[in-house]
């Protein structure tokens, strides 16, 4: 029992200074994300850049998307209590709900911008151009590289992640666009790159919001099977029947699980103790479930039935 005890304190632990770790580089990524925004407005407003300087919105809206989750991560280290009995973790899904929503519209913004650039094309400074868009790449990467190893675990980081890959793309293409205005005065670039790194972001924020979506909406994770879960619960030779089950994602990686499990005879209550802990070790063996309740019973929701036929 003190082995478990201990193993459970280390676990605890280690989630604990994973969490730190993701705090420490979120404030970090901020931090050099809003001195890129600080050069690029500066460096797009000299140049005439709208890509420059749709990049800067792009980092400032990254900067504070950053922040949030850094703050949002802080929160949903709360512990329960009687108005948030299950904790303060769906604060993380809706900040990277939030970040993706405003990632979004600062595209469809600069997509408004490019379309008046392509009416009315201006002349721009490309060396300086070029010279800006450098800086950002290079603090973007290094951004991208603190977060990469931490982006599959936690869907705020993740957030945060495709926030600064979209970053990189979108500075790799403004260089490239700054060659081609240095060099041959092609202008109608700076707007053209503006419109495909914004379609690539949307593209890939997209799967941010389906997934905060349906977690918010409490639907059923996508690698939980329930017809699968059915059959081998009832596979159980004293089950009749399992219903009412719902299964839902407290936050990007916690399932939880309910049901009404029927038994096939009137039996003793330690018996039925017994056939809910074999459901509970199935449930999580086969499908890494590890919050579940059930409800035992004999017969267990005909009377429900009946009083609900009685009362008509």
């Amino acid at each position: 029992m003190k082995n478990k005890v201990d193993k459970h304190q280390h676990n605890s632990h280690h989630h604990h200074h994973g969490h730190d770790l993701h705090e420490k580089k979120l404030l970090w990524v901020t931090l050099i994300n809003i001195s890129i925004t600080v050069v690029q407005v500066a460096g797009g407003l000299v140049s005439n850049s709208l890509s420059l300087l749709s990049d800067a919105i792009h980092n400032l809206g990254d900067s504070s998307a950053i922040f949030i989750s850094f703050l949002a991560g802080k929160i949903s280290l709360k512990k329960a209590d009687n108005t948030h009995t299950f904790g303060y973790k769906r604060i993380e899904i809706l900040a990277a709900l939030f970040n993706a929503i405003v990632l979004i519209a600062i595209c469809i913004f600069l997509f408004y911008e490019a379309y008046n650039r392509f009416m009315n094309p201006e002349p721009i400074k490309g060396l300086l151009m070029l010279i800006v868009a450098i800086f950002g790449l290079l603090a973007n990467l290094i951004s991208a590289i603190l977060l990469h190893k931490d982006q599959s675990q936690n869907l705020n980081v993740k957030a945060a992640y495709m926030h600064l890959l979209g970053d990189t793309l979108s500075s790799i293409a403004v260089i490239a666009g700054g060659v081609a205005i240095w060099f041959w005065n092609i202008y109608w670039l700076d707007p053209t790159i503006t419109v495909l790194v914004g379609v690539y972001i949307i593209w890939h924020t997209w799967g941010i919001v389906k997934e905060t979506v349906d977690i918010l909406m409490q639907a059923t994770p996508e690698n939980i099977d329930l017809e699968k879960i059915k059959t081998e619960v009832e596979r159980i030779k004293e089950v009749d029947n399992i219903h009412h089950v719902h299964v839902w994602k407290l936050d990007d990686s916690k399932i939880h699980f309910e049901a009404h499990i029927s038994m096939k005879d009137n039996i003793d209550m330690v018996k039925m103790m017994a056939i809910r802990e074999q459901i509970k070790q199935l449930l999580y063996e086969q499908f890494g479930i590890r919050h579940i309740t059930l409800e035992m019973g004999y017969n267990c929701c005909n009377g429900e039935k009946q009083l609900i036929k009685n009362a008509l």
